[in-house]
């Protein structure tokens, strides 16, 4: 029998990946942006780049809190072994995004306010891992409630009576 010290233990800490995304999404409401953020981190755990919702501070409806902590990861040998981390289900956009470069791990804070694209995900093979965090649900659930113009923005929808 090998002595305890010699065996490797792997325990990810998802939880501690999604503070990175969620303290990326205070940063953003902080600024005046959609409270979304997301954190790339490697198999063992290791941050590999952050980022957030700017499309309100930047007039850029192409940075969703995925594709910001994407462009920040800069180019990657391979995503495979990557883990992304949001604090809301990642719209159809960013699910393409994980899609195409073959993320096999996608750490969500919380589905409730918007599930966006799991069960595509899901049927493409992807492990989606739902935290259903209080926090993360508060936070976008208010700003929603204050924002519902932007929100729906964000999301694609059409602005109400268009």
């Amino acid at each position: 029998m090998l002595p305890l010290m010699n065996k490797v233990l792997s325990v990810i800490d998802y939880g501690s990946m999604l503070a990175v995304a969620l303290g990326e999404a205070r940063t953003g409401l902080a600024e005046g942006g959609i409270p979304i953020g997301a954190a790339i981190f490697d198999s063992g755990g290791r941050l590999i780049s952050s980022g957030r919702n700017r499309r309100v501070q930047q007039d850029d409806p192409s940075i969703h809190g995925e594709t910001d902590a994407f462009r920040r990861a800069g180019r990657q040998r391979s995503y495979g072994d990557l883990i992304m981390v949001t604090t809301l289900a990642p719209c159809w956009y960013c699910s393409g995004l994980v899609r195409q470069f073959g993320f096999r791990t996608v750490v969500v804070g919380e589905s409730t306010n918007f599930a966006g694209g799991v069960e595509w995900l899901l049927s493409c093979g992807i492990e989606v891992i739902d935290l259903v965090s209080v926090a993360c649900v508060e936070m976008l659930a208010e700003y929603i409630r204050v924002n519902p113009a932007v929100w729906n923005e964000d999301i694609g929808q059409p602005p109400s009576g268009a």
